[in-house]
Formats: C-alpha cells, structure tokens, sequence
C-alpha cells in the first residue's frame, strides 16, 4: 500500500521536529547517533536522486556560517565541545536535519520567495533563541538580527534553488 503524500510530509516534519529536540536536550553524542539514523532514514526511503549533495553543501554551509558568527563572538558554548573548533555536534546537526525538509514538507513554500524569506527570518532566529536558552549557550546582543538576516537571505536562495530544481524531472 502507498502512503498518502500528507502523511510521508507530516512525518517528514515530524523527523526534523524529533531530531531538534533530541539534538538540542540531549547533546553531541545524541545528536550524533539520533541525527546519523534520521538522515540515514532519510536517504534509504525519502531522498530524491541527488539530494545527498545539496544536504552535504547545507551542513558545510551551516557550520561556515554557524562558525563564522563563533568566530567573532556571536555565541558562547562554555566548555562544550567544538566540531572543526568551531560548533558544538548538536547545533551543526541542525543544519542537514533542517536541509531534509527542502524538497519535502516545505516544498510548497519555495513557491513564495517573500514569504519564504519572512518565514527564515522569524523561525531561523527563535530556533536560535530557543536553543540556547535550553542548552545555556550564550548569545551576542547583534546575533538574532544577524540570524534573522541570514535565515531571510538562505530562504530567499533556497526558494530560488528549488524553484529551479522543480523545473527537472525526477527520474526514479
């Protein structure tokens, strides 16, 4: 039996839900075993052909970004310890469990670059703020709007890249 397209996108918005928390309550080991088994389920049974790269650019993207900003003084992670000297584990893990989502349950939002961007630009940093008030990471007083910024001009390119991406056919 095939599963309804709504149900494979809630549990695709599920997964990355699940993967958050447990990558943000639990820490670097949780967040290196449960996100290593919620991509891998992502790659065995949901990927599209290729998908693999763009998740791959995403996390290294996201630990550049992520660690330019701990660089000059955007975050302080106290004593936990740094992936490349730059970002705790569970914080770079986000990066491609929040990359699973594009071509799937936010498929729909690529269509709106604007809202797309309004979107980034108000989730992206709450998800910051939450994050560390639960795991005690520090902020700079510049780094939400720095965030906002961010998440508003990786959402503008990313409806742009999948909007692009759409336009292929997917051979299966």
């Amino acid at each position: 039996m095939v599963t309804p397209r709504w149900q494979r996108l809630l549990f695709n918005a599920l997964r990355f839900e699940a993967g958050w928390l447990l990558c943000v309550f639990g820490g670097s080991w949780v967040a290196a075993i449960a996100g290593s088994v919620l991509l891998s389920w992502h790659f065995w049974r949901c990927a599209r052909p290729g998908e693999w790269r763009f998740i791959g650019v995403f996390a290294l993207l996201g630990l550049a970004l992520d660690g330019g900003l701990y660089v000059v003084g955007g975050f302080d992670f106290g004593e936990q310890p740094l992936v490349a000297g730059l970002l705790p584990l569970w914080l770079w893990m986000l990066w491609p469990l929040f990359a699973t989502l594009v071509f799937h349950s936010l498929a729909w939002l690529w269509r709106y670059p604007i809202i797309a961007a309004i979107c980034g630009a108000i989730s992206g940093p709450l998800s910051y703020f939450s994050g560390a008030a639960i795991t005690g990471v520090s902020l700079a007083p510049w780094l939400l709007p720095t965030q906002a910024v961010i998440w508003a001009t990786l959402c503008f390119g990313i409806s742009r890249y999948a909007t692009h991406q759409a336009m292929k056919p997917i051979i299966r």
